[in-house]
């Protein structure tokens, strides 16, 4: 997977979380299995940032659950949430500073079986919930670093996404989170702009 020379390297994921999140938007997840290769184009984030953020994992502390979000960044920190999603999240900020941008959605799915010839897959993956299952992602993969070597990665294909068309709102499923659960730290494409992957 050498060829892919515009993978995202750690330096990209140690800014802050709220930049990351917006940033994230337009670049390709690729997710590989043996001999396949899943990529979709990243739509949807949510930023988590700090011990102070409510809706934080990490606003009660370290825990052997969160101590990944210390970490360095381009860790992946994925955990399971009603007992059947997992929630796909890149570790954000220095190593110690608690931040991680959730994966909200992904758009343009495809699949290769060699890693050069890609086919759409018409599977909806507009939901954390979704791009997981699809794109075989669990806890196996909790606390690795971004990498081909991993298989799963993120990278800058020069997809484009005009500020005009990024939507930031409140993150979702957080109304414990006071004051914090209103912070317009999600960030969307907008779903009428039209984006698709280079074959």
């Amino acid at each position: 997977m050498g060829k892919f020379s515009r993978t995202l390297k750690p330096d990209f994921f140690a800014r802050d979380t709220i930049e990351v999140a917006k940033d994230l938007l337009g670049k390709v997840l690729y997710r590989q299995i043996g001999q396949q290769v899943y990529r979709g184009i990243i739509t949807e984030t949510e930023a988590y940032h700090g011990e102070t953020d409510l809706a934080c994992h990490c606003s009660k502390g370290k825990t052997n659950r969160t101590g990944v979000m210390y970490d360095a960044p381009g860790h992946i920190y994925v955990y399971l949430i009603y007992g059947m999603y997992y929630m796909l999240n890149f570790v954000t900020m220095p190593k110690d500073f608690p931040a991680a941008v959730l994966i909200r959605g992904i758009s343009n799915l495809q699949v290769s079986e060699n890693g050069q010839t890609f086919q759409n897959l018409n599977i909806k993956t507009d939901g954390p919930g979704k791009l997981t299952k699809h794109l075989h992602i669990d806890k196996s993969l909790n606390a690795l670093t971004l990498h081909p070597d991993t298989g799963l990665w993120v990278v800058d294909e020069q997809i484009t996404i005009p500020k005009k068309q990024i939507i930031s709102g409140k993150r979702i499923g957080i109304d414990y989170a006071k004051e914090w659960a209103d912070i317009p730290w999600r960030f969307q494409v907008h779903p009428e702009y039209k984006i698709s992957l280079k074959p």
